[in-house]
């Protein structure tokens, strides 16, 4: 595979925050190197390992999901009171010694509480850098996240194949290498975590200006544009369920293409996103460029959701042409919803309560990883002819984000809402 442009020396120089933003970014790929070596064997370490049942399995991942789904908000709100550098190194420490509690028990109780705890910093990940994004790049925050995204899908990509080569021994104690890997990359990051500069915060700033009113900052609990536009993207985020739960399982029951192009429309997606998420970031940089992306948006995921409609409906060559059609297609609705996703979900937020925003935002990301499994097997069960149902569903739902936010973005646009130029870090 050719190395991608946006990897160049001179793009790297250019990196928004300059040290401490080279240096989360160093923290997002060791920390996904680390994931990627556990996420492929959690189910397999539950059933090899700690002896539990199918159902027992399923339950337990369904139970830690659900209260992970809180993560993300409590972190919002913590990272608006407590400094951001702490509350990201606390929460990776809890996701490593959650983790760790692992092995320390066979007993069913105990597993699935140990991981509903650690579902909990980590889905709150994701939110807390895209914090430290905002308010450490300022207006570059839309490329540092395209940056940041990129990382991330390299460490994954490296994480599985350490997953893979240490699973092929096919020994037990393979498991618990891995997990221990992953407890010890949460160590380093925490570590790394901690030397970055602690970037200002919105909500202090404004609360230490001498002229400052002393009014209660905005609660997005209350804010029915905001939790309406949230509900939206729970929706868009199906892509990914799509793309990760559905696509496999749609080749297995539903298509004449060989069980073995599932994991290579996954390496397909993977290389897609490194390839293309920078270079297509500047299309979305700015808050009004973002609304407009949900436009191309929707007609990808018609694209897609035709496509896989289509692969059930011939023979092997039509099956294995359809179903690439439709993952390239849903990799750019990927590429671009995140893009218009960074930037509107910040932009509509008020720096008094940008923590508390972003975690509410998070619940989008969460809530559709908890049901949207559930959500796509259920389309599958309906037949090929559910797959542009959906998809006119991911387009209504595009379509009332686009006019939902439209009267709030001339006011994001004000310096009141968008995040102060002292934000951007340079060294």
């Amino acid at each position: 595979m050719s190395r991608p442009t946006s990897w160049h020396r001179t793009t790297l120089d250019r990196i928004p925050g300059g040290r401490d933003g080279r240096r989360m970014l160093l923290v997002s790929i060791i920390d996904k190197t680390g994931t990627g070596l556990w996420a492929g064997c959690t189910a397999l370490y539950f059933t090899y390992v700690s002896g539990l049942g199918l159902g027992q399995v399923g339950l337990l991942m369904t139970v830690s999901g659900g209260v992970g789904i809180a993560g993300a908000p409590l972190a919002g709100r913590l990272a608006d009171r407590l400094p951001l550098v702490r509350v990201i190194a606390g929460a990776q420490v809890m996701r490593g010694a959650a983790l760790l509690a692992l092995l320390t028990t066979d007993n069913f109780l105990l597993l699935t509480l140990y991981s509903a705890l650690g579902a909990l910093p980590d889905r709150a990940g994701s939110v807390l850098i895209k914090l430290y994004a905002a308010r450490l790049a300022g207006p570059d925050r839309v490329r540092y996240q395209a940056i940041q995204r990129t990382t991330v899908n390299i460490g994954w990509s490296i994480g599985g194949l350490g997953a893979a080569a240490a699973l092929a021994t096919g020994s037990t104690h393979a498991y618990a290498l891995l997990l221990v890997g992953n407890v010890l990359t949460y160590l380093v990051i925490a570590v790394l975590t901690l030397r970055c500069a602690e970037p200002p915060a919105p909500s202090r700033v404004a609360a230490t200006a001498a002229d400052a009113p002393k009014s209660r900052p905005a609660n997005p609990w209350r804010d029915r544009t905001f939790l309406a536009y949230t509900a939206t993207e729970a929706v868009l985020f199906l892509d990914d369920t799509i793309l990760q739960v559905a696509v496999p399982l749609w080749i297995v029951h539903a298509t004449a293409a060989p069980v073995g192009l599932a994991p290579l429309l996954l390496v397909l997606n993977t290389v897609l996103v490194v390839l293309f998420q920078v270079p297509l970031a500047r299309f979305g940089a700015t808050t009004q460029a973002a609304r407009r992306l949900l436009v191309p948006l929707a007609g990808l995921f018609v694209i897609g959701t035709l496509a896989l409609a289509a692969s059930a409906t011939g023979g092997r060559a039509l099956a294995i042409t359809a179903l690439c059609a439709a993952v390239v297609a849903l990799t750019f609705a990927e590429i671009i919803h995140a893009t218009a996703s960074w930037e509107l979900s910040v932009a509509l937020a008020p720096g008094e309560a940008q923590g508390a925003y972003l975690g509410v935002h998070g619940l989008a990301h969460s809530t559709q990883r908890f049901a949207g499994p559930l959500l796509v097997t259920g389309v599958m069960a309906a037949g090929p002819l559910a797959w542009p149902v959906l998809g006119l569903a991911l387009v209504g739902a595009g379509a009332a984000q686009h006019r939902l936010i439209r009267d709030r973005i001339t006011k994001a646009a004000q310096p009141s809402l968008s995040v102060p130029a002292v934000t951007v870090s340079e060294h």
